[in-house]
């Protein structure tokens, strides 16, 4: 299963290497583009949700480190819900 690596950028400046299972990441994610953290957070959720089934029906099981990074997305966005216009930049996909 071709799996992908995108890069964010946080309101504060920070940079996550986040990983996905699938490629179906680049349909709810663009490069270049800022979404506001509850919907990076929601998009995200999603195509890690569809790739972590799609890993299950290839393989039987599903993907341990989607819901691991799914969760850590989760975690730092958390720090950011009192902030007003916070925005979340895609700045790479990587292989």
């Amino acid at each position: 299963m071709p799996e992908m690596h995108f890069s964010v950028r946080w309101p504060d400046d920070t940079t996550t290497d986040c990983y996905s299972p699938s490629l179906v990441v680049k349909e709810y994610l663009e490069v270049g583009k800022s979404y506001s953290v509850a919907e990076f957070v929601d998009r995200s959720r999603t195509a890690l949700n569809i790739g972590s089934e799609r890993v299950h029906e290839k393989f039987g099981y599903a993907c341990s480190s989607a819901m691991d990074q799914l969760g850590q997305i989760e975690r730092t966005a958390s720090r950011f819900e009192e902030q007003e216009n916070a925005q979340v930049l895609v700045e790479a996909f990587r292989p």
